[in-house]
């Protein structure tokens, strides 16, 4: 008889070995990812290919770089515990995200800042707040070292490139870590609906009826006049608008030209940043001869609008500022959209705010028709 038992306990050990290695070969019920050390934690993938062990469910949380303006896409507002962003005494409304949420952070520790292109960091100031995660848009050596300093885990995603794939990745993470998956996929697809809306209402526009248009007064790395100039401009691309600019190279964003350029343009319209519109007004008193010799200047065809960047890229502004510039250069494509209802309904949906506009207006950063002379 001592054969069999001794048969009958093996085999009960072989069978309880494979049911743990089973057990262990898949997520469970809880969504706890194999090879998390706690059954309370979870492993996620980051946008560097970092494995980063993080809690199950993310209550606290510590956004630096550029996710503070998405996790307020995302409703995630009220988890902050610690803030990284610009200096509070310097937001206005064109910093969309920031200026919505200055009651609700007013008394959430700065906890980091990325001033002129440098970041910095407290690690005490974080730990003092004890956040679940850490969330962030640099590199894989900060995002360690801050990690490490702080022995909090830090999961970073793209700084995002407008109405491009690599927003859409950090949306996601972003929206896996906080629990929020659903909301991230709905942001996606409200993008992808406006600019679906937008391609479709000037698709049929013929070329040769498109006007000429140039993004002048451009903002990057401060304000300019109208020698600074957008190329490749996302919100003018998401309209296929006639822009001056096509051809001077494939990389986007702000240059700064020969003024004189712009006569060769001499484009029919021109839109201006509303932080560089004071800059252009100062150069016409001085030079007004050169303003003179602008179609659009001639026609009253200058107009304003908030900028795209202020402290990084915006998201809702963009999309409004597209519906404004096609609402006037293609007034019978757009003839059924009123241009402020459509725009406070972006407003809401990202920001939670159905009056955005006048939020812009009251800082001079509305919408609407320049006059050099004022």
């Amino acid at each position: 008889m001592k054969k069999p038992t001794k048969l009958i306990i093996s085999v009960l050990a072989v069978a309880f070995a494979v049911g743990i290695l089973a057990g262990c070969g898949g997520t469970n019920e809880a969504g706890i990812t194999p090879g998390s050390a706690d059954p309370g934690t979870r492993t996620i993938i980051d946008s560097l290919g970092r494995g980063v062990e993080i809690p199950a469910t993310v209550e606290k949380i510590v956004p630096l770089g550029n996710t503070p303006r998405m996790i307020t896409y995302l409703g995630l507002a009220d988890k902050v515990v610690g803030i990284g962003g610009m200096n509070r005494d310097s937001i206005t409304p064109v910093t969309a995200y920031a200026y919505v949420n200055q009651d609700r952070w007013a008394n959430v520790p700065q906890v980091g800042t990325d001033a002129a292109g440098a970041t910095d960091y407290y690690p005490e100031q974080i730990i003092s707040v004890q956040p679940d995660v850490i969330l962030c848009t640099y590199n894989a050596e900060l995002a360690d070292e801050i990690q490490t300093k702080t022995g909090i885990p830090v999961v970073a995603v793209p700084m995002g490139t407008l109405f491009q794939a690599d927003y859409e990745e950090a949306l996601r993470i972003l929206g896996d870590v906080c629990g929020v998956p659903d909301r991230a996929e709905e942001v996606i697809s409200y993008i992808h609906n406006c600019l679906n809306d937008l391609k479709t209402r000037t698709a049929g526009v013929p070329d040769g009826d498109k006007p000429t248009i140039l993004g002048a007064a451009a903002t990057f790395k401060g304000a300019h006049g109208i020698e600074g100039v957008y190329i490749k401009y996302a919100v003018f691309e998401a309209i296929d608008a006639n822009d001056v600019t096509t051809g001077i190279s494939d990389k986007s964003g702000g240059v700064l030209i020969d003024k004189e350029q712009i006569i060769g343009w001499d484009p029919q319209y021109i839109f201006f940043d509303s932080g560089g519109v004071g800059l252009v007004k100062a150069d016409y008193k001085k030079n007004p001869d050169f303003y003179g010799h602008l179609t659009a200047v001639q026609e009253g065809n200058l107009y304003q609008y908030p900028s795209s960047t202020s402290y990084f890229s915006n998201v809702e502004i963009p999309i409004v500022n597209s519906y404004y510039v096609a609402s006037l250069l293609y007034p019978e494509q757009f003839k059924d959209v009123t241009f402020e209802e459509k725009a406070n309904e972006i407003f809401e949906f990202f920001l939670d705010d159905e009056d955005y506009l006048s939020k812009l207006e009251g800082a001079g950063a509305g919408y609407g028709q320049v006059t050099l002379e004022d």
